[in-house]
């Protein structure tokens, strides 16, 4: 078992029956959508299931999972997610999978939220990872060159062939290769002003566990950040 499959299994213990959960998107995500499918089959667990891209949709479709829209119920009792950075604060960068809206979304709407990682993941700073920003079409090269004033290094992502990418939304994505991050909290703000700017990967204050896979097992972190 590798370990983003032993902490996305550790992770789908945690759903309870008659819960609504919010189902991440991602290579780590997808182990806990499928230890939830195989309880529900295995241990007649019962579940709604709120999915945050149409990824997750379709295998949560074909695992048998009942699903509603965020929009179709009134709060989501947990959230189980991947993130592609977390640092020592608990703060996370997230949309390497460009579902971060939707992630955001249903992460702000959901009483808990765990991350699942493995121990790459775990960094002292955040901005090794480049962070996403989700951008509305119109305007993006606008925002690419303030990004570029600004040394943010921007990068407009694209897909294996080449085109630009676009997100279950319809959106771009600009990847921002920053190194470190030294307020991530000034930098969110900076960001949510930004004309054309729909969302951007920058977690703040949102986990309340961490589930990490590691060489010595799975390991369970708690946050400050305890809704």
């Amino acid at each position: 078992m590798n370990l983003k499959q032993a902490a996305g299994i550790k992770a789908a213990g945690f759903v309870k029956d008659r819960m609504i959960v919010g189902l991440g998107t991602g290579s780590t995500a997808y182990y806990m959508v499928e230890e939830i499918g195989r309880r529900m089959r295995e241990e007649g667990l019962q579940i709604t299931g709120v999915t945050t891209s149409n990824a997750t949709k379709e295998q949560a479709e074909s695992l048998g999972i009942p699903l509603k829209s965020i929009d179709e119920v009134s709060m989501v009792d947990l959230t189980i997610d991947g993130a592609d950075e977390i640092s020592s604060d608990f703060h996370g960068i997230k949309g390497g999978g460009a579902a971060l809206l939707f992630e955001k979304i249903v992460a702000t709407y959901s009483k808990e939220t765990i991350w699942i990682v493995d121990e790459s993941k775990l960094v002292k700073q955040l901005g090794r990872f480049p962070l996403p920003v989700e951008v509305i079409p119109y305007g993006s090269q606008q925002l690419m060159r303030i990004f570029k004033e600004r040394n943010y290094h921007p990068v407009l992502r694209t897909t294996l062939t080449g085109d630009v990418l676009k997100t279950d939304s319809g959106h771009y994505i600009i990847d921002l290769h920053l190194n470190k991050i030294e307020e991530p909290e000034k930098l969110a703000a900076y960001l949510d002003q930004l004309v054309g700017v729909v969302e951007h990967g920058l977690f703040l204050h949102m986990v309340s566990k961490v589930v990490v896979g590691s060489e010595n097992g799975v390991r369970l972190l708690d946050s400050p950040h305890q809704k």
